[in-house]
Parts: structure tokens; C-alpha cells; sequence
């Protein structure tokens, strides 16, 4: 039986393994892998940089994704943007995101959370249907970044 559940420490070497993977299979790109146990572990230390929520079968953690926090003055309060989303390849297309997220929507409605935001690469074609399929919409802002 599949439960979403938020991580724990335990599982932090799943999520850096899910990282690496989705890097790759994403962008092509190998990540620094002491930067990366760094990063998970930073989350689990300081939960005010985000929450890590993971799909669990039966004691095997199958899918795993980040919530992290943005401020909204327009709506004085937070809103949740989805990061780092990974679904083992053997289980997507069989409604593990769509679970992760009725759960995690369901957890922001009763922590007054303004709203759920998530980017998306923009060849995913299968990601963007998915969330489409949920009810969210793609925005009219465009997004920009700086990165080192």
C-alpha cells in the first residue's frame, strides 16, 4: 500500500540518490555528490528551508519531492512551490504524483498555505499534462534565473 508521508533523516539517502538520478535524466547533468548530501541534509536541519515529502510502498520510498517556502505580501502568507519531484521510472503514470499532491494540497488548505507552485522543464510534455490533469495552470509570468 502506497502512503505519502513527510521524510525523515532516514530516508535521506534515497532522496540524494532521487536527485542525482533526476539530474541526469533532466538536464544531463552530473551533480557534485557531497554537495548534494549536503543540500538533503540541509533541508532536514533547518526544516525553514523546506520539507521533504516521500511516497512509501510497503517500507520502499518511490517517489520523494521537496515543498519550499515563498512569502506572499499580496496574500500575507506562504506559498508552497514543489521542487525536486522524482518518481521511480517503473511506477510513473500510475497516479503517485496525483497522490503526493492531493495529500500535500490537502495539508496546505488546513495550514492556510495561499496557493502550490511548481516549474517544470519545458520539453517535459508528460509532467506538464500531469499537472494540467490536477487543475493547476501555467502562469503568465515567465521565469528567469541567475545560477553559479
Amino acid at each position: 500500500m502506497i502512503s505519502i508521508r513527510k521524510a525523515n533523516p532516514e530516508d535521506a539517502a534515497v532522496i540524494i540518490d532521487f536527485q542525482e538520478k533526476m539530474a541526469w535524466e533532466t538536464e544531463q547533468l552530473t551533480l557534485i555528490h557531497d554537495v548534494v548530501i549536503k543540500g538533503v541534509k540541509a533541508v532536514f536541519d533547518n526544516t525553514s528551508r523546506g520539507q521533504y515529502w516521500v511516497a512509501d510502498n510497503n517500507g520502499q520510498v518511490i517517489a520523494s519531492l521537496l515543498i519550499t517556502f515563498e512569502w506572499s505580501d499580496w496574500r500575507n502568507a506562504n506559498v508552497w512551490w514543489f521542487q525536486s519531484v522524482f518518481v521511480l521510472p517503473s511506477f510513473r503514470r500510475k497516479g503517485i504524483f496525483r497522490k503526493m499532491y492531493s495529500f500535500i494540497k490537502d495539508e496546505a488548505e488546513k495550514q492556510g498555505i495561499a496557493g502550490l507552485r511548481l516549474y517544470v522543464e519545458t520539453n517535459n510534455i508528460p509532467a506538464q499534462k500531469t499537472y494540467e490533469s490536477l487543475g493547476m495552470q501555467s502562469e503568465h509570468y515567465r521565469m528567469y534565473e541567475w545560477l553559479k
